[in-house]
């Protein structure tokens, strides 16, 4: 019954092959064909060409050459009152795959350079390419292989004297060291973990990489050598660190609204109500936070981890020792802000030890 239309079905798959049965079926129903769907379909599974296998070359590099960067999804950690998203950056050499991984809350660049930073001095260099997927914190704009970079990767680039080169798009293949790493840790690392704070499990991830990643055998090595083996043979063939290492610090300009108060990543910040509606600078690190009037700054406070703040329709549930607004000092225009100013008043951060996991409890 389907034999006068196989011809048919067998040019239409050979010019659109993932074309599904029940519209090869409305296709040959209207060219005269009265039979049902299973036949078209039983004819299509045997008749449908197959994707075509592709071959891959083992990808090899000389010592200090390349290495390979990517960011790891973990899923959501509570921070206090707030969810937030766990990554992890993940740098792996091409020679000897050794590899440096940090967790942090989020993927903003500061993070990214962060990680580049200490992955340089942990292992001691700086290979001379760093491969990249098409991340956004990388390129900006492509087209073929005119490439737009970040500025701040090329600044990055430029003090470290390393080449950035982002692979191929969709083409994970090309960078398949530093996947496979993350995969690895995955499993061997991350499953059935317990931690109470991101410190805890990033001093946990160092263990780990020092008595468990980097003592295995180097993958695809005839030799035997092990990871750390490899590395210390690698070392001396990274080009040196700077002087200096790069700094990675939130800059960013900061204003208040009618209130006093300055809000940064989820907290507000009080200022002195001579600077509310004023233009002011905000410089923030991994552990403090700085707002600048002008050029200068006194006594930076120091800040956890953060979380979101309440809103407003949630606020008036907070006790009242936490709303009570302390009364902000004068100060003169063109001088930096007062010590007590740059206390986070409304602040729902808690401190590092407060991150917990949904899955376990340590």
């Amino acid at each position: 019954m389907l034999g006068p239309y196989t011809d048919f079905i067998d040019a239409t798959l050979k010019a659109h092959p993932r074309l599904r049965a029940t519209r090869l079926l409305h296709m040959v129903k209207a060219r005269g064909y009265p039979g049902g769907y299973e036949q078209v379909k039983r004819y299509v599974r045997r008749v449908r060409p197959g994707p075509q296998a592709e071959a891959f070359l083992r990808r090899c590099t000389l010592p200090g050459e390349e290495a390979q960067v990517d960011w790891g999804s973990f899923g959501k950690v509570q921070v206090g009152r707030a969810t937030r998203t766990l990554s992890c950056f993940v740098l792996v050499l091409g020679h000897s795959r050794a590899m440096y991984a940090r967790f942090f809350l989020g993927q903003t660049m500061e993070c990214f350079l962060q990680g580049h930073v200490q992955a340089f001095e942990a292992l001691g260099g700086v290979p001379r390419s760093l491969l990249y997927d098409t991340l956004k914190s990388v390129v900006l704009e492509r087209a073929g292989d005119a490439i737009r970079f970040h500025p701040r990767v090329l600044e990055a680039a430029g003090h470290y004297h390393f080449a950035p080169k982002p692979c191929a798009p969709y083409r994970g293949n090309e960078k398949g060291k530093v996947e496979r790493t993350i995969r690895y840790l995955r499993d061997s690392f991350f499953a059935a973990r317990s931690f109470h704070s991101l410190d805890d499990l990033n001093r946990q991830l160092t263990r780990w990489v020092d008595e468990v990643a980097h003592p295995r055998r180097v993958p695809g090595d005839a030799s035997g050598r092990t990871v750390a083996e490899a590395l210390e043979e690698e070392r001396p063939r990274l080009p040196p660190l700077p002087a200096h290492p790069l700094p990675t610090d939130v800059v960013r300009p900061a204003s208040s609204g009618k209130t006093p108060y300055v809000r940064f990543d989820g907290n507000d910040y009080s200022i002195p109500d001579a600077l509310v509606r004023r233009p002011l600078t905000l410089v923030a690190s991994p552990s403090t936070v700085r707002l600048l009037d002008g050029a200068q700054s006194r006594s930076p406070r120091t800040c956890a981890a953060g979380t979101r703040a309440p809103s407003s329709r949630t606020r008036g549930t907070w006790p009242r020792w936490r709303r009570r607004r302390p009364t902000p000092t004068s100060c003169a225009a063109g001088t930096c802000c007062a010590p007590a100013a740059l206390v986070p008043t409304r602040c729902s951060r808690p401190s590092p030890t407060a991150v917990t996991t949904s899955a376990t409890t340590p």
